[in-house]
Parts: C-alpha cells; sequence; structure tokens
C-alpha cells in the first residue's frame, strides 16, 4: 500500500480477533480525495464490509479506528483521530471522536488506520508497533477502570498512546466509552463494541515521523494559525479561561438550559453549577489535548489527586437537568463515569427521564429530582447492570417503550439528547433530529453557538432561517473533523471583531436582525459547486493547512463538499439500516407544548424545516438522496 499524498502514511492494518490474522487494508487515494479522513473515511469501509442488519455486539460488525491527515502533523488541536462501528445504542451508524494520544502515536507506528474484526476467544489487547501489531493476553487487565488499564498497557509495553474501556464496557451498556488518556470516545457504544469483541484496550508505541508536502511553509502557516487562536476571544480568552462550562449560566439565561428533564430551559440555581464557579473554587490547572494551543480542559482536585474536570454536558444534566446544584458533587459523578467507561451525556439525559418517570409514577427507582445521595451507586448499577442498572444501561429508548413517557423522551434515533434544550434553540433543535449518529450537539452543526452563545446571534427562534444554516454548519463541522482538528478551531469562522461590537440593545437587535435575515444568502452558499469557491478562507486556515501538508488541490469548496459528501453517505447507511425520515423526529414535548405558555413560538417547528432541509440536501421528501445528488457528490457507487 502506499499513496502519492504526504500526511498520511499510506498504511492500514486489519486484524482479526477470531483467526488471529493481522493484514494489510487497501485504501485508495480516490477514497481519500472523497473523505479525507476521520469518521467519514471509516463509514466508507463500514459500507464496504458490513452486510446489512448485522447485530452490532456481533463478532460480524467491525471496528474501524482512522486517523486524519493533519493528525499528529502540530497543527493546532490536530491529536483528534476516530472510532466508528455500528452503534449497538441507535443500529445506525456509529462514531465517536477523541482529543487523545492513541491516533497521534497509530500513525507514528506507520498506519493511518487499523481495522478491528471478529471476536477474541478471552480477553485481549492490541499492541501497535511500528510496521506490525501483536495480539496481547489481557486476563489480568480484564476488570480494571479506564486508567488502571491504560497504566497497566503502559508499564508492560513501554510509553506510547492508549485506549481502554472500564466495566461498563465489558458489561455492553449501550452507551460505553472508550479512554484515550483522560479523554473520552464518549457517544453511539463505541465501548460495548471493543467488550463485546473481548478487545479491552491497545497502545500504539511507534515514533515514525510524518512526512509533509511543504514542511516549512507548513511550520509557517502553523505558526500564524496558532497566534490567531491565542488572539481570538473565543479561543484565546473565554475557552482557556472558563472551559465548556463558560456557557452555562448564560444558557439559561437564553432559556436553553436543559432543566428537570427537559421540560424548561431556565435554572435558578445556575450560577452554582457553572464555569465561572468552577473555575474560581475548583480549578487547579488548565489542560490540553497534543498541540492545543486553547487549552479548555479543566483539571480538579479530588482526594489529593489531580484529575480531569466536569464539562459542560454533565454540569447541565446532572445539575439543573436533576434539579442539582452541588458542583462539588457533580464533579465526583464525573470522575466516577469516566473510571468505569459511562458516556456522561447519555447518563446524565437517561437519569433526567428516569426521575420524571419516577415522578409520574411509572417506573419507580428512587432516582428522584433533586435527590443525591443515591446517583454515585446509580452510576456503578449502570456499568455492572445490577438492579435498575439493567434498564438504565440501555439508555431512553428501551425505557420510554418499556415504562412510557413517550412524550417526554430525550432520544433522537436512540441516542440522548444533548444539554441544549431545543426549544430555546430552533436550529440547533433542527439538527438533533436531522443527524445522523442520533441526538448530537456536533453532528447537528452545533447551531447553539449561532442562536445563544455566539457575540452575535441568530434570533433563536426564527425558523425560515434554519435549514440553509444547518446545512452550512453540518458540512463544515464535519469537514473539520475529517480532516483531523478539534471542532473548536472553527470558532475563528466567527470573526474575533465581532466580539468587540458595541454592545447597545439598538446595535444587538441591528446585528441580530442581519445575520438572521442573511439565511437567502447562506441557501445560496451551500448550494455552489465546489469550483466556485475555489479559495482559501483566512478566518478557517483548515483548508491550506491540509493543502500544504497533503499535497492535494484543496480549497474552501472542496472541503465544504467533503461535508456535504459525508453526510449523505452516513445517511445511505442508516438508511440501508432501515432507519428512515419518519426518525427525523423529536419528543412531543419539544414540538406541541411551548416552553414559555402561551407563547406558540416556543415549540419547535419541526415539520416546518424538514422538507427544506431535505431539499438543500438533494434528498427527496421522504428523506432519500436523489440519484442525481449521488452522481454530483461522486458516490453514486452507493
Amino acid at each position: 500500500m502506499s499513496t502519492k499524498y504526504k500526511g498520511y502514511t499510506g498504511k492500514a492494518v486489519c486484524v482479526d480477533l477470531g483467526s488471529g490474522l493481522v493484514s494489510d487494508y487497501e485504501i485508495s487515494d480516490t477514497e481519500r480525495e472523497l473523505f479525507l479522513g476521520g469518521r467519514y473515511l471509516s463509514t466508507k469501509i463500514l459500507w464496504d464490509e458490513l452486510k446489512p442488519g448485522i447485530d452490532p455486539l456481533s463478532p460480524e460488525n467491525v471496528m474501524v479506528v482512522m486517523t486524519a491527515p493533519l493528525t499528529g502533523t502540530n497543527a493546532p488541536s490536530s491529536s483528534r483521530y476516530d472510532i466508528s462501528a455500528k452503534s449497538p445504542h441507535t443500529g445506525g451508524i456509529g462514531h465517536s471522536n477523541s482529543g487523545g494520544n492513541f491516533g497521534v502515536y497509530l500513525k507514528r507506528c506507520g498506519f493511518d488506520a487499523l481495522i478491528v474484526k471478529g471476536r477474541a476467544k478471552k480477553p485481549v489487547y492490541l499492541h501497535v508497533k511500528e510496521n506490525a501489531v501483536e495480539i496481547k493476553d489481557a486476563g489480568k487487565l480484564w476488570g480494571m477502570n479506564t486508567q488502571e488499564a491504560q497504566d497497566a498497557m503502559i508499564e508492560k509495553c513501554g510509553k506510547g498512546g492508549t485506549m481502554a474501556i472500564g466495566p461498563a464496557g465489558e458489561n455492553l451498556v449501550k452507551y460505553a466509552t472508550i479512554a484515550s488518556q483522560e479523554r473520552m470516545h464518549g457517544r453511539t457504544g463505541m465501548g460495548a463494541v471493543m467488550g463485546s469483541k473481548n478487545l479491552k484496550g491497545m497502545i500504539a508505541t511507534g515514533s515514525l515521523k510524518i512526512d509533509l508536502h511543504k514542511t516549512e511553509e507548513f511550520k509557517g502557516h502553523i505558526k500564524k494559525w496558532v497566534k490567531m487562536l491565542q488572539d481570538h476571544p473565543a479561543t484565546g480568552d473565554s475557552a482557556p479561561k472558563y472551559g465548556t462550562a463558560g456557557f452555562l449560566t448564560s444558557l439559561s439565561i437564553k432559556n436553553a438550559l436543559p432543566t428537570k428533564n427537559f421540560s424548561s430551559g431556565t435554572f435558578k440555581d445556575a450560577y452554582m453549577i457553572g464555569g465561572e464557579r468552577l473555575a474560581d473554587e475548583f480549578l487547579v490547572k488548565n489542560m490540553g489535548c497534543l498541540s492545543c494551543p486553547i487549552r479548555c480542559g479543566r483539571v480538579v482536585n479530588i482526594d489529593g489527586r489531580e484529575v480531569k474536570g466536569p464539562e459542560y454536558e454533565i454540569l447541565s444534566l446532572l445539575g439543573s437537568n436533576m434539579l442539582i446544584n452541588d458542583m462539588e458533587a457533580i464533579i465526583r459523578w464525573n470522575y466516577e463515569a469516566d473510571l468505569l467507561g459511562i458516556d456522561t451525556i447519555s447518563m446524565g439525559t437517561t437519569m433526567g427521564f428516569a426521575a420524571e418517570l419516577d415522578e409520574k409514577g411509572l417506573w419507580k427507582t428512587g432516582i428522584q429530582f433533586g435527590r443525591k445521595d443515591n446517583i454515585s451507586q446509580v452510576i456503578k448499577d449502570i456499568a455492572y447492570r445490577k438492579g435498575i442498572g439493567k434498564d438504565l444501561a440501555e439508555g431512553v429508548r428501551h425505557l420510554k417503550k418499556k415504562y412510557g413517557g413517550q412524550d417526554f423522551a430525550p432520544e433522537v434515533k436512540g441516542l440522548e439528547i444533548p444539554a441544549y434544550e431545543p426549544r430555546g434553540a430552533t436550529g440547533h433543535a433542527l439538527g438533533y433530529a436531522v443527524a445522523n449518529r442520533g441526538a448530537c450537539h456536533l453532528d447537528g452543526g452545533y447551531m447553539i453557538y449561532f442562536e445563544a452563545t455566539g457575540p452575535i446571534t441568530l434570533n433563536a427562534l426564527h425558523w425560515r432561517s434554519k435549514p440553509s444554516w444547518v446545512v452550512l454548519d453540518q458540512n463544515l463541522l464535519s469537514a473539520v473533523s475529517a480532516g483531523g482538528n478539534c471542532l473548536f478551531t472553527a470558532w475563528t469562522f466567527v470573526p474575533g471583531i465581532a466580539y468587540k461590537t458595541p454592545g447597545s440593545a439598538v446595535m444587538s437587535k441591528i446585528m441580530t436582525a442581519m445575520l438572521t435575515h442573511s439565511w437567502k444568502l447562506i441557501e445560496w452558499t451551500v448550494q455552489l459547486p465546489e469550483w466556485a469557491l475555489n479559495i482559501h478562507l483566512p478566518i478557517l486556515p483548515h483548508t491550506k493547512a491540509i493543502a500544504l501538508a497533503t499535497g492535494m488541490k484543496f480549497s474552501y469548496g472542496r472541503y465544504m463538499k467533503i461535508g456535504d459528501r459525508g453526510n449523505t453517505l452516513e445517511r445511505m447507511f442508516n438508511l440501508r439500516e432501515g432507519i428512515t425520515s419518519a426518525e427525523d423526529r423529536l419528543a412531543r414535548r419539544f414540538t406541541h407544548e411551548p416552553q414559555q405558555p402561551g407563547n406558540a413560538n416556543t415549540a419547535v417547528p419541526l415539520d416546518k424545516m424538514l422538507q427544506k432541509y431535505y431539499r438543500l440536501r438533494g434528498w427527496d421528501k421522504a428523506g432519500v438522496p436523489t440519484r442525481k445528488t449521488l452522481k454530483k457528490l461522486k458516490i453514486s457507487f452507493l
């Protein structure tokens, strides 16, 4: 195997755990040109390798660990890599991205990707060396938590990049995670896929260098890019100062903070669990992924140990969504969940739903709004599938089918809704409904940034403007991921000058109106052909970095087309698995019950937005990509 492009190693390896066979896996340059890397190149492999309808927890499922052209190049926040498989949580496409160190070391071993098939007869882990992979006995690692398992592999094999599952993955919790250092592959149950294969973890111990197309120009470009991020108000000030939790109090003010199982968007004690208090009272120091100049991660102290602190999602989902204002308790629950290998988003949302089921007498569990004393035990019970943990480990979709609560169940396609109240941001709500892996703030386009958290925002309830913006943001963010960068590096897409705009009420209203009613321009932009956008945007240094690293003819237009193509590929995968537009839906609470009584605009007008979204994507009225669209996107082979 080889490639004419730099940045890539040109090699991928396939490990069959059932037979023990290790072999080369061919990835063509045409596939690199069409999908770039990350989740999209992984989805193409899954399309080719999987038969429709297979059980995600069977040996027939395939797990793909995929890097990207910028992974490990020292570009800003470029330690990112992806793990994909058919999701045991949703039955559709599953993927999860992490800033842990395994992807960087995988490339240093000479591999762009690692494909895992079959199931081992007993627990194993993989030791990836330079141009080789060994299957090792993991009998002594089985039962360890995520940190213990990674430490044990390092002690045995030496310094390197690591990933491991905890007890939740071993016990096939549907939303089990994979940890790489302290960073989590959190969503869609990739940890359960590893557990089903008797695969405890992986370690990569290479030191090979990554060749670049124009090394000196690349270094100069990266130097300017880092300065740009450090000078930008979002990535150089707010994110390092307050982390992701910096949004929490402002989202409560703007009716977008999930409160009491998403029945409200405002929490009176938001300041007690917000980023400002976390920074003032609990922060020991900042942390960041490899090559990250933003350093939004929190380090806090628990029992004399410095550990990764909580992100926004768990602070809200086990905070406001459970009517709990105890930040110290949430910090502890976050740490416990990470060690056990549980997705804190799905866990928190599932607990909030269970609390409302309990309140309504539909399932009496003792999980109650405002109650703190039993949460640590519930987290442990989920990981080991004990007692009520057996049902909780299956997630919201399972609970609503078994116990009721269909109208207020916060899930889409089986994936629990993250920590943004849909009725507080109409475009974000649309993103939840159409995201291919299920309810996801990132795959949905992270419209909340333009509707509630950014310096200048769209009218959050103006539905006509949102379909085009969702398409734009989905294409952009997924391309950023496919290239190998953290999505936070895309915050510079909003120029720093916007943060310095005069803050008068009149000026704010004028800017909001201008941004909101630019939707016709956005709609026109997302439909332009690739050649019409053959440029590099100064506010988006990613495209030039890819060109300098790889030697590909690259541009903003090509970047956005990769995002468009990848989203359509994932849609085709889901359709093949029987997931249709009938599942592009939100619970009735969000679409029929106004968040603010008497204000009909505070219910999500989803049906009004879906058809325009489909049209902009080139899909028919049933949400199926047309043959014309597949041909235009160069994926007519599907």
